[in-house]
Protein backbone atom coordinates (compact mmCIF):
# COMPACT_ATOMS: atom_id res chain seq x y z
CA UNK A 1 0.00 0.00 0.00
CA UNK A 2 1.56 3.26 -0.99
CA UNK A 3 2.15 6.20 1.17
CA UNK A 4 -1.07 8.23 0.08
CA UNK A 5 -3.04 5.23 -0.17
CA UNK A 6 -4.36 5.71 3.57
CA UNK A 7 -5.11 9.10 4.04
CA UNK A 8 -8.76 9.90 4.63
CA UNK A 9 -10.98 13.05 3.96
CA UNK A 10 -10.58 15.74 6.10
CA UNK A 11 -8.38 18.30 5.57
CA UNK A 12 -7.65 22.10 7.38
CA UNK A 13 -5.16 24.59 5.88
CA UNK A 14 -2.93 27.33 7.41
CA UNK A 15 -1.20 29.74 4.74
CA UNK A 16 1.70 31.85 5.14
CA UNK A 17 2.49 34.60 2.92
CA UNK A 18 3.12 38.19 2.88
CA UNK A 19 1.12 41.30 2.24
CA UNK A 20 1.76 42.96 -0.71
CA UNK A 21 -1.20 45.49 -0.57
CA UNK A 22 -2.92 43.04 -2.82
CA UNK A 23 -6.16 41.96 -1.47
CA UNK A 24 -5.54 38.44 -3.16
CA UNK A 25 -2.89 37.95 -0.72
CA UNK A 26 -5.03 37.61 1.96
CA UNK A 27 -6.58 33.85 2.42
CA UNK A 28 -10.66 33.75 2.85
CA UNK A 29 -12.69 31.36 4.98
CA UNK A 30 -11.59 28.75 6.71
CA UNK A 31 -8.09 29.09 6.45
CA UNK A 32 -5.81 31.16 8.82
CA UNK A 33 -2.86 32.94 7.15
CA UNK A 34 -0.09 35.56 7.93
CA UNK A 35 2.09 37.12 5.44
CA UNK A 36 5.74 36.76 4.57
CA UNK A 37 7.97 37.09 1.52
CA UNK A 38 5.52 36.74 -1.57
CA UNK A 39 4.47 33.64 -0.98
CA UNK A 40 1.71 31.22 1.16
CA UNK A 41 2.27 28.35 2.84
CA UNK A 42 -1.07 26.18 2.04
CA UNK A 43 -1.33 23.08 4.51
CA UNK A 44 -3.05 19.51 4.58
CA UNK A 45 -3.47 17.78 7.64
CA UNK A 46 -4.30 14.69 5.20
CA UNK A 47 -5.03 14.09 1.29
CA UNK A 48 -8.80 13.68 -0.19
CA UNK A 49 -8.94 10.24 -2.50
CA UNK A 50 -12.26 11.16 -3.72
CA UNK A 51 -14.10 14.51 -5.74
CA UNK A 52 -16.70 14.49 -2.80
CA UNK A 53 -14.04 15.11 0.06
CA UNK A 54 -11.82 17.19 -2.68
CA UNK A 55 -14.72 19.15 -3.28
CA UNK A 56 -15.12 19.94 1.07
CA UNK A 57 -12.09 21.46 1.46
CA UNK A 58 -12.08 24.89 3.01
CA UNK A 59 -9.95 26.14 0.24
CA UNK A 60 -12.61 24.24 -2.22
CA UNK A 61 -14.25 27.71 -2.45
CA UNK A 62 -11.25 29.26 -4.78
CA UNK A 63 -11.79 32.29 -3.86
CA UNK A 64 -7.96 32.65 -3.89
CA UNK A 65 -5.81 31.81 -6.38
CA UNK A 66 -3.00 30.78 -4.48
CA UNK A 67 -5.55 27.70 -2.77
CA UNK A 68 -6.27 26.69 -6.51
CA UNK A 69 -3.07 26.18 -7.29
CA UNK A 70 -1.96 24.08 -4.21
CA UNK A 71 -5.18 22.35 -4.56
CA UNK A 72 -4.55 20.66 -7.84
CA UNK A 73 -1.32 19.53 -5.94
CA UNK A 74 -3.59 17.31 -4.32
CA UNK A 75 -5.49 16.28 -6.96
CA UNK A 76 -2.56 15.28 -8.60
CA UNK A 77 -1.55 12.93 -5.65
CA UNK A 78 -4.43 11.52 -5.89
CA UNK A 79 -4.06 10.69 -9.64
CA UNK A 80 -1.32 8.23 -8.66
CA UNK A 81 -4.22 5.99 -6.66
CA UNK A 82 -7.42 6.94 -7.85
CA UNK A 83 -6.67 7.76 -11.93
CA UNK A 84 -10.96 8.52 -12.11
CA UNK A 85 -11.39 10.28 -8.83
CA UNK A 86 -8.17 12.80 -9.49
CA UNK A 87 -9.17 13.52 -12.94
CA UNK A 88 -12.92 14.77 -12.01
CA UNK A 89 -11.01 16.38 -9.35
CA UNK A 90 -9.11 18.33 -11.70
CA UNK A 91 -12.41 19.48 -13.21
CA UNK A 92 -13.52 20.51 -10.48
CA UNK A 93 -10.96 23.09 -10.48
CA UNK A 94 -11.29 23.73 -14.51
CA UNK A 95 -14.82 24.93 -13.58
CA UNK A 96 -16.48 26.28 -16.88
CA UNK A 97 -13.09 24.25 -19.41
CA UNK A 98 -12.50 20.67 -18.23
CA UNK A 99 -9.13 19.36 -19.29
CA UNK A 100 -9.15 19.30 -22.89
CA UNK A 101 -7.71 16.27 -24.75
CA UNK A 102 -4.02 17.59 -25.25
CA UNK A 103 -4.25 18.51 -21.06
CA UNK A 104 -5.83 14.42 -20.33
CA UNK A 105 -2.25 13.28 -23.19
CA UNK A 106 0.28 14.92 -21.26
CA UNK A 107 -1.52 14.28 -17.63
CA UNK A 108 -0.93 10.25 -18.76
CA UNK A 109 2.14 10.22 -20.05
CA UNK A 110 3.40 12.25 -17.37
CA UNK A 111 2.09 9.82 -14.35
CA UNK A 112 2.15 6.91 -16.34
CA UNK A 113 4.40 6.58 -18.64
CA UNK A 114 6.73 5.12 -16.15
CA UNK A 115 4.48 3.86 -13.23
CA UNK A 116 7.56 4.89 -10.40
CA UNK A 117 8.20 8.23 -11.33
CA UNK A 118 4.11 9.48 -11.01
CA UNK A 119 3.97 9.61 -7.23
CA UNK A 120 7.32 10.90 -7.19
CA UNK A 121 6.75 13.75 -9.61
CA UNK A 122 3.05 14.38 -7.44
CA UNK A 123 5.09 14.41 -3.54
CA UNK A 124 7.74 16.93 -5.48
CA UNK A 125 5.39 19.64 -5.10
CA UNK A 126 4.99 19.17 -0.82
CA UNK A 127 7.11 21.32 1.27
CA UNK A 128 10.29 18.67 2.45
CA UNK A 129 9.94 16.41 -0.05
CA UNK A 130 13.34 15.97 -1.86
CA UNK A 131 15.25 13.50 -4.12
CA UNK A 132 17.82 13.20 -0.94
CA UNK A 133 14.90 11.62 0.80
CA UNK A 134 13.05 9.98 -1.87
CA UNK A 135 10.31 12.59 -2.38
CA UNK A 136 8.82 12.31 1.55
CA UNK A 137 7.30 15.06 2.29
CA UNK A 138 7.00 16.75 5.95
CA UNK A 139 3.38 16.42 7.71
CA UNK A 140 0.97 18.26 7.50
CA UNK A 141 1.40 18.29 3.95
CA UNK A 142 2.26 21.62 3.09
CA UNK A 143 2.46 23.45 -0.51
CA UNK A 144 4.03 27.01 -0.99
CA UNK A 145 2.60 29.31 -3.70
CA UNK A 146 4.28 32.20 -4.45
CA UNK A 147 4.01 35.12 -6.88
CA UNK A 148 6.25 37.66 -8.59
CA UNK A 149 5.53 41.86 -9.69
CA UNK A 150 4.04 40.61 -12.31
CA UNK A 151 1.60 37.93 -11.40
CA UNK A 152 -1.51 39.46 -11.45
CA UNK A 153 -1.04 42.02 -14.70
CA UNK A 154 -3.43 40.50 -16.69
CA UNK A 155 -6.78 41.30 -15.51
CA UNK A 156 -8.30 38.39 -14.55
CA UNK A 157 -5.73 35.93 -14.29
CA UNK A 158 -2.82 35.08 -12.30
CA UNK A 159 0.44 33.25 -13.14
CA UNK A 160 2.07 31.79 -9.38
CA UNK A 161 4.76 29.59 -9.07
CA UNK A 162 4.42 26.40 -6.85
CA UNK A 163 7.58 24.98 -5.08
CA UNK A 164 9.16 21.79 -6.29
CA UNK A 165 11.51 19.70 -4.87
CA UNK A 166 12.42 17.59 -7.85
CA UNK A 167 13.33 21.29 -9.47
CA UNK A 168 15.89 24.17 -9.69
CA UNK A 169 13.04 26.75 -9.66
CA UNK A 170 9.45 26.93 -8.63
CA UNK A 171 7.01 26.20 -11.41
CA UNK A 172 4.35 28.26 -12.97
CA UNK A 173 0.73 27.67 -12.63
CA UNK A 174 -2.03 30.07 -14.10
CA UNK A 175 -5.31 30.52 -13.08
CA UNK A 176 -8.93 32.35 -14.35
CA UNK A 177 -11.35 34.55 -12.73
CA UNK A 178 -14.37 33.98 -13.40
CA UNK A 179 -17.34 37.15 -13.35
CA UNK A 180 -18.55 35.53 -9.91
CA UNK A 181 -15.17 35.58 -8.28
CA UNK A 182 -13.97 32.39 -8.35
CA UNK A 183 -10.29 31.70 -9.11
CA UNK A 184 -10.12 28.40 -11.36
CA UNK A 185 -7.27 26.09 -13.20
CA UNK A 186 -6.50 27.50 -16.11
CA UNK A 187 -3.01 26.39 -17.60
CA UNK A 188 -1.27 23.56 -14.96
CA UNK A 189 1.13 21.88 -17.32
CA UNK A 190 4.36 23.05 -16.34
CA UNK A 191 3.51 20.99 -13.36
CA UNK A 192 3.77 17.97 -15.20
CA UNK A 193 7.34 18.47 -16.34
CA UNK A 194 10.27 15.56 -14.93
CA UNK A 195 11.61 15.96 -11.83
CA UNK A 196 15.66 14.79 -10.71
CA UNK A 197 15.94 10.92 -9.97
CA UNK A 198 15.10 10.21 -6.73
CA UNK A 199 18.43 8.57 -4.87
CA UNK A 200 17.43 5.23 -4.51
CA UNK A 201 16.55 5.18 -8.51
CA UNK A 202 19.58 7.35 -8.94
CA UNK A 203 22.92 4.85 -10.07
CA UNK A 204 25.08 8.37 -9.90
CA UNK A 205 24.23 9.31 -6.42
Amino acid sequence: MGLFDKVVNSASGAAGSRSTGNPLSKVAGQVASSITGGRQSISFTTLPTTQAAFAALPQAGMTSPYHTAAMYVVALNAYTSNKTEAIAMMNFLKGPQPLSPRDLSMLTDSMERDPGKGPLLARSYFSGSTPENDYTPSQPYTVVVSDNPYSFQNQGYAKLFVQCGGADSPRPITLRQAKEGKWFLWEQNMLLSGIKASASSNPWA
